[in-house]
């Protein structure tokens, strides 16, 4: 059981707060892409968001989950098909806005995570959360090689 000062469980309501928003904005973009590939991308991603408000959520209430041997959820695409040439479509600027903004979540999202655990005294509970912020930085990564594929990153 772990024991959590004042500030840890601020931090945790923050990171959940945020995991919560990564959640819902990649559930509701996967939704909006036009790109099949993005579309499964993005509900990939959700998947994992969601598994870290989960683990988010235990850890509140005291239990740190060994992320020891953990695979890092589903595993994400390396490379991806350009699915629009060179020109500017509206459904190539409606996927690229999309790309950008969750890009940005996810730089927002892996500062929160770095800051964290530094402040956290359980080593496990900053394996845990270390373990969340490579995720994130996979998600990012993820959608840097979709929008690089399909001309969309300058």
């Amino acid at each position: 059981m772990m024991m959590t000062n004042q500030k840890e469980q601020s931090l945790l309501k923050d990171l959940k707060k945020e995991e919560k928003i990564c959640a819902e904005k990649y559930a509701r973009y996967a939704q909006m892409a036009a790109d099949p590939q993005l579309q499964t991308l993005l509900q990939q991603i959700a998947k994992t968001e969601q598994g870290h408000l989960q683990t988010l959520t235990q850890m509140e209430n005291g239990k740190v989950p060994s992320m020891s041997g953990a695979s890092g959820g589903s595993s994400l695409p390396t490379s991806f098909t350009a699915a629009y040439g060179m020109g500017e479509s509206d459904e190539k600027k409606q996927d690229g806005f999309l790309c950008n903004d969750l890009l940005a979540t996810e730089k927002h999202a892996s500062s929160l995570y770095n800051t964290c655990i530094f402040e956290f005294r359980d080593p496990t509970a900053r394996q845990t959360l270390n373990h969340i912020q490579k995720e994130e930085q996979e998600h990012g990564k993820a959608l840097y090689d979709y929008m690089t594929a399909n001309g969309m990153y300058s």
